[in-house]
């Protein structure tokens, strides 16, 4: 599934962390906003990834699931000013 990730995280150094973590899983899609394509394994993984990088009294990670990849979800998507367009992500393993 594709799920749409953002996060408010007071620190720099833990917003650095974050931001890194969930560059190397998806699309950058805006300042603190992630689109990421990942199976069960992979959201779980990158959860427990998350969760050791916050401060949960402090920070926040808000995670949606869009549903299938290249699902539906693309086409009720609306853009004001710049479109959104998916980088051609090719995952290694």
């Amino acid at each position: 599934n594709s799920y749409l990730i953002t996060y408010d995280v007071s620190d720099d150094k833990r917003r650095n962390n974050v931001f890194r973590t969930l560059r190397s899983n998806g699309d950058h899609v805006q300042f603190s906003v992630f689109v990421c394509p990942l199976s069960r394994m992979e959201l779980a993984r990158l959860r427990g990834d998350l969760a050791g990088a916050i401060n949960s009294r402090q920070d926040q990670v808000i995670i949606l699931d869009l549903g299938p990849t290249g699902g539906e979800w693309a086409s009720h998507l609306q853009c004001l000013g710049k479109t959104y367009r998916p980088s051609g992500r090719v995952k290694v393993i």
